[in-house]
């Protein structure tokens, strides 16, 4: 049984799903989800794993404190911080984190910034952002369009996403996703608010949280913990060149490296290859 509520962090307050029993795994969804994007692997985790997924802050039904100058609120450390005040709330010092896409990157820096609160760390589809940027070239640029379009600040994108939210968005059918996954993603896209949360997530990814990955860097620390990364393979996070060799020298715990056959959103494409992927690795 897995119950829904909203937790009151201070400056922020998060909504929830939780449930299950055993050791804690947090899921963490990324753009443009909910946390609902988790809904079939959450159930099955659940028969093993006390498993947490909540909206990440700025997303969903989470809120989001007001913007400051270098977008330092929905800094990936910000949402890492949130990270471990929720699962501290409900009961948890130390936790085995994934994260998808942007999600991802919060998980990243969740065991980063608090190693000792972290078991393991499972990374879906993702790199720390100065991997990225130290690599933009033409293709890079074209291809991931929308992280300049969302991120950058001369001509805020919310109003042009706002106006026709319909229009701008494309998800697969309730029949692909879940009805409820579909429904509670539609939900946030069309909120102004969301939209905006979402934007600002892109801003501090072109600026604070690569300046926290390039401090890690220069002062040469790592991920303590096991580390595994799921790639899918229909997706392109190969666009660097290898992901692992990318990874490699940010993990000092042990790196396992696994393919999913699915496209990006791998938990709603392929629920039971991630949910035994995640099985194998968090046991």
């Amino acid at each position: 049984m897995f119950r829904l509520e909203h937790v009151d962090l201070g400056d922020v307050t998060v909504r929830v799903r939780h449930g299950g029993s055993g050791s804690p795994v947090v899921l963490l969804h990324g753009h443009p989800r909910t946390h609902t994007t988790w809904h079939a692997v959450a159930r099955r985790l659940g028969e093993d794993f006390s498993v947490v997924t909540p909206d990440l802050r700025g997303y969903g039904e989470s809120t989001l404190p007001p913007d400051e100058p270098d977008h330092a609120q929905s800094s990936k450390r910000a949402m890492a911080g949130d990270v471990v005040r929720l699962m501290d709330h409900l009961g948890h010092d130390r936790f085995a984190v994934v994260g998808h896409d942007r999600g991802a990157l919060v998980a990243f820096r969740t065991a980063m910034d608090h190693p000792e609160a972290v078991s393991r760390l499972v990374v879906m589809d993702g790199l720390p952002l100065v991997e990225h940027l130290e690599r933009t070239d033409e293709r890079f640029a074209r291809t991931w369009w929308h992280w300049w379009f969302l991120g950058q600040t001369e001509q805020p994108a919310e109003r042009v996403i706002c106006a026709d939210p319909d229009a701008w968005y494309r998800t697969p059918d309730p029949a692909a996703m879940g009805e409820e996954n579909h429904a509670d993603v539609w939900r946030a896209l069309r909120n102004p608010a969301v939209v905006h949360g979402m934007c600002e997530d892109y801003r501090a990814g072109l600026g604070i949280d690569r300046a926290h990955d390039e401090a890690d860097r220069a002062a040469g620390r790592q991920v303590r913990c096991p580390m595994l990364l799921l790639q899918a393979a229909r997706d392109d996070i190969d666009i660097h060149g290898d992901p692992v060799a990318i990874w490699r020298p940010w993990t000092a715990g042990g790196l396992e490296h696994r393919l999913i056959g699915s496209g990006h959103h791998q938990a709603e494409e392929a629920p039971d290859e991630v949910s035994a992927a995640l099985r194998d690795f968090l046991s």
